[in-house]
């Protein structure tokens, strides 16, 4: 399962990064780079105890 969260984070991360680099919308891109870290298993997990 934390295999599977932490493929999770990283696409939403590079998503992130990719939308603020080749799209120009800061705000969305914060959002996602945010929500990534805020689902991976290292660090921050809004889904581990």
């Amino acid at each position: 399962m934390s295999t599977l969260l932490w493929l999770i984070a990283v696409i939403l991360v590079i998503a992130g990064i990719w939308v603020i680099l080749a799209r120009r919308q800061i705000l969305w891109g914060i959002v996602l780079i945010i929500v990534g870290l805020l689902v991976g298993p290292g660090g921050i997990s809004i889904f581990h105890p």
